[in-house]
């Protein structure tokens, strides 16, 4: 299957069907750190879609859809715009548990997983 990358339509409704399965205490949080979604370069994955979706920003933290695995991430960041190639994670989470990660509550990593830590 050859990756094409979500449209900003495909990916707002897919953020509107994804709120709608959050908590009330989600969503207020998501609109108070949301953006207008805006491609952020992570090479090599992104480049052929000319980045990821990025949507919402948090102190050092960005949460972004990963297009190719179809799932939301939340990475840290040092330059608006772009994510470090170390911080590239493939889940295929839904909003409802990206938040958390984005928000920085207790007991959520970021990043990719670490797979000693999650066997």
């Amino acid at each position: 299957m050859i990756w094409r990358p979500k449209s900003l339509a495909e990916l707002q409704a897919l953020l509107s069907r994804d709120l709608s399965e959050c908590s009330e205490q989600q969503r207020e949080f998501f609109h108070r750190v949301c953006m207008t979604p805006a491609k952020w370069r992570l090479s090599p994955w992104g480049d052929p879609g000319g980045g990821f979706w990025a949507v919402a920003v948090h102190l050092d933290r960005v949460l972004w859809l990963n297009d190719i695995e179809d799932g939301f991430n939340v990475s840290r960041f040092d330059v608006e715009g772009e994510i470090p190639r170390d911080e590239y994670g493939c889940n295929q989470d839904p909003l409802r548990w990206a938040l958390p990660r984005l928000q920085g509550e207790p007991g959520t990593r970021l990043g990719p997983p670490d797979p000693i830590a999650d066997e």
